[in-house]
């Protein structure tokens, strides 16, 4: 499970252990690993005005989570042959790039990586824009986002699913109507000018708001998706 951009501190937005209880009450092991306390940005990178965010960028966060795969294959209770990672919004995107068959990481393991993966609201766009145009994922990958996103909007994840060559790792998309950013939780609509934003007028700004139906319905696509992937629980 790969933490959004408010990091595990006490600034946290909670959507990791809101899913982590999800998937443990289905008999999932479940690891989260901290990609932004041990690298000096215990308070998250959400509002981080330094270029130094980009120390734990996306990218970055990849070799945390195949270096937590190679951990959780230690683990006596652990099937390592049916291990999914997961993540959203800054995680969301890890998850991409984590299984994105260009990644240098991913072509110079010798061991098999992730048996499938979940976004939820990623940044599609990410760097040079043909890691969109041409994404392709090592392992089947399921995007869950809102219409109404204006942080991580969903029309670059329509183009980046639509890219994908679905014999080589299939890409499916969900895109909830009328749901904002951070669907998957109870929280009232709430604008921060403060927050970094790719897609805002000056780079700041973006909005987020919990949608009770996206976030039930999010809960069963993604329980049967992994069930499907993974094995059923």
């Amino acid at each position: 499970m790969l933490h959004d951009c408010s990091g595990l501190g006490p600034r946290s937005s909670g959507a990791p252990r809101r899913w982590a209880r999800e998937l443990l009450a289905r008999r999932y092991v479940v690891a989260i690993p901290d990609s932004f306390s041990t690298r000096g940005f215990a308070g998250g990178v959400c509002t981080e005005a330094s270029p130094t965010r980009a120390e734990v960028g996306p990218f970055r966060r990849v070799r945390d989570a195949y270096e937590t795969l190679d951990h959780l294959r230690t683990l006596p209770y652990v099937d390592g042959s049916r291990v999914g990672v997961m993540g959203g919004s800054h995680g969301g995107s890890s998850t991409l790039v984590t299984l994105a068959a260009s990644n240098n990481v991913v072509s110079k393991r010798v061991a098999p990586g992730f048996k499938a993966g979940v976004a939820l609201y990623p940044a599609c766009a990410i760097g040079n824009p043909r890691f969109t145009t041409s994404y392709q994922p090592v392992a089947p990958l399921l995007i869950l986002t809102g219409e109404l996103d204006d942080w991580t909007p969903a029309q670059p994840c329509r183009e980046l699913a639509a890219a994908a060559d679905p014999t080589r790792g299939k890409v499916t998309l969900k895109v909830y109507p009328g749901a904002h950013h951070s669907f998957d939780s109870s929280a009232p609509l709430r604008f921060n000018p403060n927050r970094n934003n790719v897609n805002a007028t000056g780079g700041r700004g973006a909005t987020t708001a919990g949608n009770a139906e996206a976030w039930a319905d999010s809960i069963r696509e993604v329980t049967a998706f992994f069930a499907r992937e993974l094995g059923s629980r």
